[in-house]
């Protein structure tokens, strides 16, 4: 029997909010059922980690005044401080903010923190790259434990992390319950991988979904069903995994007029071709928003 997954939006393809209670607002009304927060390598998101008491009560206020939690935190900013960089001090301020983003997420209830599968961004690789980006995920991995939060590591557009069978190495070498794959079904296809393959290899390990369409050398930006992303078969693969978990769509409305409408034809683009695969049923749903 089909079942009713929930379906999620990126803060950034919502329009600029001036409150966590506007955002939340505006994704009910869209029809989502939960929100996935950024915090990127820009100073005002990364202050999110720095929020006082009382903010981080306004947060928890405005998810319980408005029902849609913020299932999951999209932590990029581990680009700019990568947890593989040659320089001690990057690594630092890496582990700082991947510790303070645990204690943001036990204190505001978010459930899981995605990490960015590179090893370095903007530094050139080393031969230590891969080892003290583990290192760094192994520290975070025992704190995110003991908070009982979890870490889940995203395949991405670069070459280090690329895959969920790339993926998979850390999550049978960590093996813990708080360290799995959030794997991006866009960034598959962006490679030209077998995306029902790669499924299938992370099999039991998922605990959300990234959705986009993207096409060779375009990793964003490219509007659903004008990309090369087998959406059908590979919902259709995730059915048949019996798969349960949150499904995000990934998009950036880059302050567009548009954004609402955009997002809204997304979001029932998407419900009917995991409706067509057998992932859902579409009369669990509103495909006519507020």
């Amino acid at each position: 029997m089909a079942k009713r997954l929930p379906i999620g939006i990126y803060e950034k393809a919502l329009p600029s909010f001036s409150s966590w209670q506007k955002c939340l607002e505006i994704a009910r009304s869209s029809g989502f059922d939960f929100v996935e927060m950024s915090v990127d390598e820009s100073d005002e998101r990364l202050a999110r980690l720095d929020w006082t008491a009382a903010e981080r009560a306004a947060f928890r206020s405005a998810v319980a005044d408005t029902a849609v939690p913020v299932l999951t935190m999209c932590l990029s900013g581990h680009r700019k401080f990568a947890l593989g960089s040659a320089s001690t001090a990057t690594r630092s301020r890496a582990l700082d903010i991947l510790r303070n983003a645990v204690d943001l997420a036990s204190d505001t209830g978010v459930r899981v923190i995605q990490l960015a599968g590179y090893y370095v961004y903007y530094e050139p690789h080393t031969a230590d790259s891969r080892r003290l980006y583990e290192e760094g995920l192994a520290l975070g991995l025992e704190w995110a434990a003991n908070a009982g939060v979890m870490l889940a590591l995203e395949n991405v557009d670069g070459d280090d992390v690329m895959s969920v069978s790339s993926a998979m190495p850390f999550v049978d070498k960590f093996n813990s319950p708080w360290f799995q794959i959030y794997p991006d079904i866009g960034n598959l296809g962006e490679h030209g991988l077998d995306v029902c393959a790669e499924l299938e290899r992370g099999r039991g390990h998922f605990v959300g979904m990234h959705v986009k369409d993207t096409r060779p050398g375009e990793p964003r930006r490219v509007p659903f069903g004008q990309g090369v992303v087998p959406f059908v078969p590979a919902f259709r693969k995730l059915a048949e995994m019996n798969f349960s978990g949150p499904v995000m769509l990934e998009m950036w409305n880059d302050d567009s007029p548009d954004s609402m409408r955009i997002v809204k034809d997304a979001r029932v683009w998407v419900l009917n071709r995991m409706a067509e695969a057998g992932l859902i049923s579409l009369d669990q749903y509103s495909l006519k928003p507020d």
